[in-house]
Formats: structure tokens, sequence, C-alpha cells
């Protein structure tokens, strides 16, 4: 298992609702609507959690530059669904890369130069990869439960389970399937196994050599005691 361990540890008493409490820091991320363009979130400490995005206008500021007022005169101008986009597709990562077409599903509003704007929260998480074939292993201390954030099953770079592997089984970095497996068996446990396996996610991309990323953290079991939450 590759652990990634943040820097930052937090010790809560009390209710420890550690998804509303320990927010590290809130970010905002603008795109312009050119298919070229990417969308980019990213955590230097923690895990993405978006909390709203918009595809479309809403002022007739933002992307403006060299534009005629025709194709900013609409400000109240949205997809409807783009912020569930958003969830599936980051939620859970330390960085998180769109293509525009990847979010544009629809044209809201035609004739309008629309912008991709992704309001975040960068949360406390333990982030490891496990490597196809492999056992993940979940693990909160005693009077903790877990809590995932997000998980993918897949490949997004060439470093990440690469050992000795050859470079045809690594280099589609474009394979990733979101899944709610993890938290569907691990949620609300002291400790959980999960095999990274296509048996258990499916095959996103056949030929390539894939891993689980996970994202969780410690919560306390029960609101009414005190314990400690420790994010490593």
């Amino acid at each position: 298992m590759f652990l990634f361990r943040l820097t930052t540890t937090l010790l809560l008493a009390a209710t420890c609702s550690l998804f509303m409490t320990a927010v590290i820091s809130t970010e905002t991320a603008v795109t312009c609507d050119d298919s070229f363009n990417v969308h980019r979130l990213s955590c230097d400490i923690g895990v993405i959690s978006v909390q709203a995005a918009l595809y479309g206008r809403a002022d007739n500021e933002t992307c403006s530059a060299g534009r005629p007022q025709e194709q900013l005169a609409n400000t109240d101008c949205f997809q409807e669904g783009t912020v569930d986009i958003l969830r599936r597709r980051c939620d859970g990562k330390k960085v998180c890369e769109l293509n525009m077409n990847t979010v544009r599903t629809t044209d809201p509003c035609n004739g309008i130069y629309k912008y991709l704007e992704t309001n975040y929260t960068c949360l406390p998480a333990i982030h490891f990869a496990t490597c196809e074939h492999s056992l993940a292993h979940l693990h909160c201390d005693e009077g903790q439960v877990i809590f995932v954030y997000g998980a993918d099953y897949g490949r997004r770079d060439m470093t990440t389970c690469s050992y000795k592997r050859p470079a045809s089984q690594i280099e589609n970095v474009h394979c990733t399937r979101h899944t709610s497996k993890v938290a569907d068996s691990c949620n609300g446990k002291n400790s959980c196994t999960i095999r990274a396996s296509n048996s258990v996610f499916g095959d996103p991309c056949g030929g390539t050599y894939k891993y689980l990323e996970v994202a969780y953290v410690c919560e306390c079991k029960s609101l009414k005691g005190h314990c400690a939450v420790s994010v490593f």
C-alpha cells in the first residue's frame, strides 16, 4: 500500500464532526469555455471536496476579455447537473483535471460565452493507492470509524504501481472509474479490507495495470463522547 501521509495532525474533542469542522482551505477555480482548456482543482494538503459548480454565466465580467457585449448579456445561464459531474470526477483526489468537453453536456444559453467555476474545499484525509490484485486495508483507532470521501479504480499517471510493468500496461492515463463500493463496504466500520481487482470494480481499460485510489478519514463512533481524531 502506498500511503501519502499528510503533515497535519488534528485533535478534535466533543462532537468530533471532522467532515464539517476540519476544513483546511476553500478554493475557487475558473476556466473559460474553450475546448483546449483544462479545468484544474488541486490541494497541497488534504483532498478535494466539491461544494458548488457552475457551467454557464452568472456575471458579465468573468472570462469577458475580448468578447462582444452580446456574448456576455445573459447572466442567468447555467447547465443542470454540473456539480454532480465535478463531484464524481474530483471528490477525494489531491489533483483533478478535466477537459471542458467532459463537463459541457448541453448548451444552456446559445450564443453566450460560458465558463466553468468550481468552489471546493481541501479536507484532511488519509490518501493511498493499492495496486491491482492486492488488498486495500482501511483502519481507524479504537472508538473511531471509517468515512470514505472518494475512491477510483483505474490509472491516472504512469508512476503509481508501475514497478517492473511494461510501458504498454501503464501508458493509458485516462482510465479511471469512480466507485462507491469502497464507501458501501467500509463506512461506519473500524477497519475494512477490499481487493483492488476487476472482479470487484469492473475493468475500465483492458490491458492496463490498474490501482485503487482511496481517500478517507476516521470519525468518532459516537457523538456523545470524546475522542481524538488523527489525520496522518
